[in-house]
């Protein structure tokens, strides 16, 4: 299982949860698990989400893989300029 924190509008968007464990080898599973444990969670991310493993932050990097020792983050949609 892979610990996720939820930050922001992404935690309000899965029910207030701070933290779910989802089994996932990558990203996109990551925010699929998510979205079947929190139905209102798949709007959150159809807007965009940023995911931040290991400290690295990787943006529609779907295919990301991640481990049960990946410390995993999910934060709002993150713009550079």
């Amino acid at each position: 299982m892979v610990k996720v924190v939820l930050w922001g509008s992404v935690r309000a968007a899965a029910g207030g949860a701070e933290t779910v464990e989802v089994e996932a080898k990558n990203v996109r599973q990551i925010l699929d698990r998510i979205g079947e444990l929190h139905p209102g969670f798949k709007d959150r991310y159809d807007e965009g989400v940023t995911v931040s493993i290991d400290g690295q932050i990787y943006v529609d990097d779907w295919f990301q893989p991640v481990t049960e020792d990946s410390e995993v983050y999910l934060l709002p949609y993150l713009e550079g300029g």
